[in-house]
């Protein structure tokens, strides 16, 4: 008996367009769930996520791209938009998805029209729709699918609501024939005639050629297009930014007409609520304090909230799996290597994702309920004092994850200037990676003591190193808008988007991405980085030292058995593995290194930790874990244990102190130690100038910071 063959599903490219904050990346994450990948758009570093939609009779493959108010492009996001729309550089998609706020209906068909002129396929999704219902406006889909020549599909994208008809929408315009809707607006009569006396000298796009006349040099525009713009403007004694003013208003009264038409408003619908609380949230005086609670809250929250989930995974690293090694394995080179390298490395660093997953998930909290674009808004004031770019908010806020996004995100800064003086600080912004530094430490030399029956004095802790950071990095772009990236101050235009409840998915996700690259990087660059470190903290073996502690350690087990003689047994054992620490390529490497770090009350061991932290910060935990053996066996102490318990053998007093700890935050608050970030911006500043310079800069910083630590806590406490 035959059996039919499955169905062969057509596939199609789709780029998924719109304005920031219209619900492009909640409708990508309902349509895609988790078949997404994330690289890079050829050429530049601007994140490229796409993603798998399947329908009943196609596939398609979802690009989402920058959020953008226009082609016409004023920054390398809106640019990138546009080249990809425009198959510059890459086959263009086969259709676009455009995503439209339906409360702002009118902004957003600016975007719209453009990509309708394009020439392909476009279905128009209506996000935001159950809250234009709560605000009394309705939409009149018909009226609008007629005046745009495209289909529109109302979605609420995180109740899974409409995307079957977005999914039927899109196979119709892409299986059907499409053709390009003539343009409804119109442009001034001598430059209409203009375009349509010229227009057949062209192949290219109704859309194109405007571009062209508007001064948006691109590959696309060719050197016939060229001619023709240039004799358009020539002939209207006009200058390209005039062109584009002609264009906009036009465009403006279109789609002002269209909205309407196609909305209507409830007269007796009441207030928008978001209203009522941003005469709260925004006050010039509560609204900085409301901020800064917040921000307290979530700090305090970090470290009692992570603490078991801590502790469970650290009887695991450091307990469960070093017993499990030994049972399997003689003592030897293979176990020392597991427990020594593998877990005391690894295993320290992950020992901290909890307090990780907790502050995303907190942010996310913030940014999904419409809380952060007011936070930008309240530090507006203090950004333009210092010269930044209202727009500068979203990078810098961007690099409390990382700084590597954070950099990249500056391409939606149009001026140079602004974006090199973004760039030149966002690494001081406090990342992931630095917060598992500041936890270990915090943990073990900061009381874990309320300070007037409230806050936490860790939680306090945790909260100064990051306003540390956030003042260093005004200080230092005041510095630099004022002397080698001096010019004016952009105003900050702001969109801000209503209130909404957060979504459980989208938070679900966006945890689960940061657990992935977490994950990622202890598997890969912390764990080579381990294994390094126990081969150079544990050979060479030197002859003359193993046989010295092999003939106490045989002169001492002649002895009969006492409670003092297992002490005794103990300490030789931790003197041989200091003397082998010590005289080891770490100890060497360490030990060459001390002098530079002395000022700073930092010993050799230290020493170690950071010039193994320049591959990447939170490689400190994991190199302090294999320096100080944690995990090499069952009952081990952990590692804040192992750093309050550690003595300078010469005069005995504890190696690690709350200055020592205090002076060594201040340090990796400023010091720019991650090769990755460094990287990105040699990519993004097209050469090693200004990655060098900003290298240089953080470092001397970092150590000047440290020392002026160390005197103050020397000279007044």
């Amino acid at each position: 008996m035959a059996t039919e063959s499955p169905i062969q599903k057509k596939s199609f490219r789709v780029a998924l367009v719109g304005n920031p904050n219209s619900g492009k990346t909640t409708l990508f994450n309902a349509l895609t769930g988790l078949r997404q990948k994330v690289a890079n758009y050829p050429g530049v570093t601007v994140e490229k996520k796409t993603g798998l939609w399947e329908t009943g009779s196609s596939i398609f493959e979802v690009i989402d791209l920058p959020g953008s108010y226009s082609l016409i492009s004023r920054s390398p996001d809106e640019a990138l938009v546009r080249d990809l729309l425009s198959g510059n550089g890459e086959n263009p998609p086969d259709a676009a998805l455009c995503v439209v706020d339906v409360t702002n209906l009118s902004r957003h068909l600016y975007l719209v029209g453009q990509i309708i002129e394009l020439g392909r396929p476009v279905v128009v999704a209506l996000t935001m729709t159950d809250e234009a219902e709560r605000l009394g406006l309705s939409i009149n889909i018909q009226k609008l699918s007629a005046h745009l020549g495209a289909s529109v599909v109302e979605v609420v994208a995180a109740k899974g609501i409409g995307l079957r008809k977005l999914g039927e929408a899109m196979e119709r315009s892409l299986l059907q024939n499409w053709t390009i809707p003539s343009r409804k607006y119109q442009l001034p009569p001598a430059l209409e005639n203009r375009l349509k006396q010229y227009s057949p000298q062209t192949d290219a796009t109704e859309l194109q050629t405007l571009l062209c006349v508007a001064g948006q040099h691109t590959p696309l525009c060719t050197e016939k297009l060229e001619k023709v713009a240039a004799a358009v403007r020539g002939e209207l004694g006009v200058s390209e930014e005039t062109i584009r003013r002609f264009i906009a208003e036009a465009r403006f009264k279109w789609q002002q007409e269209i909205s309407r038409e196609v909305v209507e408003k409830n007269p007796n619908s009441k207030t928008a609520w978001t209203s009522k609380i941003d005469k709260f949230l925004l006050h010039p005086a509560l609204g900085p304090l409301i901020l800064l609670a917040a921000l307290t809250l979530v700090f305090q929250s970090v470290f009692k909230w992570a603490e078991p989930a801590m502790g469970a995974i650290e009887s695991i690293t450091s307990g469960l799996l070093p017993s499990l090694t030994n049972k399997l394995l003689t003592p030897g080179p293979l176990q020392s290597l597991i427990n020594d390298g593998i877990f005391a490395g690894v295993g320290a660093v992950i020992t901290f994702l909890p307090q990780i997953l907790l502050l995303f998930f907190f942010l996310t909290l913030l940014e999904d309920s419409g809380y952060m674009a007011r936070a930008a808004f309240l530090l507006d004031r203090l950004m333009s004092k210092v010269g930044l770019s209202g727009r500068s908010f979203i990078p810098l806020l961007s690099s409390f994850a990382c700084a590597i996004p954070g950099i990249m995100a500056t391409r939606t800064i149009p001026h140079r200037r602004d974006r090199l003086a973004t760039i030149m600080v966002a690494p001081l912004m406090t990342c992931s990676a630095r917060l598992v530094v500041y936890t270990l430490l915090i943990a073990a030399f900061v009381p874990n003591v309320k300070l007037w029956g409230l806050f936490g004095l860790q939680g306090i802790s945790l909260l100064g190193l990051y306003l540390l950071g956030i003042f260093a990095a005004a200080g230092v772009a005041f510095l630099f808008r004022k002397t080698i990236l001096r010019g004016p101050t952009p105003p900050l235009l702001l969109e801000l988007p209503p209130y909404r409840l957060p979504r459980l998915k989208n938070l679900a996700l966006t945890l689960l991405e940061r657990v992935k690259l977490f994950l990622v990087s202890a598997g890969t660059i912390i764990f080579a980085v381990s294994i390094l470190l126990w081969g150079l903290s544990s050979y060479p073996r030197w002859s003359k030292i193993e046989n010295q502690f092999s003939a106490e350690r045989t002169a001492l087990l002649s002895q009969p058995e006492s409670p003092e003689w297992t002490v005794a047994l103990e300490g030789l054992d931790q003197k041989l593995s200091a003397e082998r620490l010590r005289h080891s390529f770490a100890g060497m490497l360490g030990r060459a290194f001390e002098p530079v770090l002395e000022p700073l009350g930092f010993d050799w061991k230290i020493g170690v930790g950071i010039l193994g932290s320049f591959a990447a910060r939170e490689v400190f935990v994991s190199t302090m874990g294999v320096v100080y053996g944690v995990g090499s066996s069952a009952d081990d102490r952990s590692l804040t244990e192992e750093l309050k318990a550690d003595l300078n053998p010469q005069t005995g007093t504890p190696v690690w102190t709350p200055l020592v700890a205090l002076t060594l935050l201040v340090f990796y608050a400023f010091a720019l130690q991650c090769i990755s970030t460094i990287a990105v911006m040699k990519r993004e500043t097209n050469g090693w100038r200004w990655p060098a310079f900003a290298f240089a800069y953080m470092t001397v910083l970092a150590y000047g910071g440290a020392l002026l630590t160390r005197w103050l806590g020397q000279t007044f406490f």
